[in-house]
């Protein structure tokens, strides 16, 4: 963020910081900019560090709801398009952006309630849509995604800093293309900041420093959870590195009334079943934004002892994983992992080790 905003920086700046990451961003641009930053808005879920901004000069601070949009996510919309008529002329607007702007922040389009814009969100989750297909139902219900806010802005100069968390890092897909480009054109600079390309350079990094090999997926993941959890665990038990990396975010169909859990916990348990009594395997699947599906778990830790641990203590790994119940079969076994918010939103990452002569903890 501070690199990004250095040097030839405006002299008067307005800024609206939305989505999961957005407080350590308002962070970074303020450190950045200094007293040119004359107003900050900053639209964030609650308990993610967005708190601790409320006191600072001339920035004001709103909660919109995450995962499924309700009256909060429809006030922060409204005050966007207020601030945005406040948005002096001779002022640079620079919106940082981040995953979880589509449900924290919406206007509805004309006819549509909160409701049908919740049953959309809700039913995408469950059905399992990937984020494209998803994006394409929310921007029917709204008034802002899919490059509508940036209409807004007229001809007036701007710069979006995007965190992507998702495929092909694509300003249009990213809150639902909420400062993606516009359909008629505008003025705005876009760059993507941060993306799972840069926390997989970072545990190559952490691990090559151990001492240990890597082998890095070329091509962010998607789709059905079970499929990648086969595809992981057997390049991990053929393979010869002893680190193993990839990124993306996977999809998981939900049943009717499904348990504790969330796409990388349903995952872990997955890959458990499929690396059970392999001594020498593990595997971490977690959110980097810290948060995984509606849990405070960040994810799951699972080797190949952790299904024994699971039916010992009277769970079934296949029930748990046909009721979408993975959490609970986890939290048994000691196998969730839990950060707390992490201040930053660049979709999933899964990391599986195997065993070195000298036991490395990465």
């Amino acid at each position: 963020m501070r690199e990004a905003l250095q040097g030839g920086a405006p002299t008067r700046v307005w800024a609206a910081a939305i989505g999961k990451a957005a407080a350590s961003m308002a962070l970074g641009a303020r450190e950045a900019l200094g007293p040119a930053l004359e107003q900050l808005l900053v639209i964030a879920p609650v308990g993610h560090g967005a708190e601790a901004l409320a006191a600072a000069p001339g920035t004001e601070v709103l909660f919109g709801a995450h995962p499924i949009p309700d009256e909060r996510s429809l006030h922060a919309g409204a005050r966007l398009l207020g601030w945005l008529r406040q948005l002096p002329a001779q002022a640079e607007a620079l919106f940082l952006i981040s995953g979880g702007a589509s449900a924290l922040v919406e206007v509805p389009a004309p006819g549509v309630t909160l409701e049908q814009i919740a049953r959309v969100a809700r039913h995408g989750m469950a059905a399992g849509l990937d984020i494209s297909a998803l994006n394409a139902e929310r921007t029917r219900c709204s008034q802002i995604k899919g490059g509508r806010l940036a209409e807004r802005l007229g001809g007036h100069c701007g710069r979006v800093l995007f965190m992507s968390d998702v495929p092909g890092d694509d300003p249009a897909l990213i809150g639902s293309g909420l400062l993606g480009p516009a359909p008629g054109g505008d003025a705005l600079r876009r760059e993507v900041i941060a993306s799972i390309d840069a926390a997989m350079d970072g545990v190559a990094e952490a691990a090559r420093v151990r001492g240990l090999t890597v082998q890095r997926a070329r091509m962010r993941f998607g789709g059905e959870v079970q499929r990648l959890a086969t595809q992981f665990t057997h390049e991990l038990a053929l393979g010869s590195a002893q680190v193993y990396l990839w990124g993306g975010e996977s999809t998981v169909r939900l049943p009717a009334a499904p348990g504790r859990g969330g796409r990388n916990q349903h995952l872990a348990l997955a890959a458990a079943r499929l690396i059970a009594g392999y001594g020498d395997l593990a595997l971490l699947a977690a959110g980097t934004d810290g948060i995984d599906g509606p849990t405070e778990d960040a994810g799951a830790v699972i080797d190949g002892e952790t299904c024994g641990r699971i039916a010992v203590l009277g769970f079934d790994a296949d029930d748990s994983l046909r009721r979408a119940d993975s959490g609970c079969a986890l939290a048994a076994a000691g196998a969730l992992l839990r950060t707390g918010p992490t201040g930053t939103n660049v979709a999933d990452l899964v990391i599986g080790l195997k065993d070195a002569p000298q036991r490395a903890v990465l």
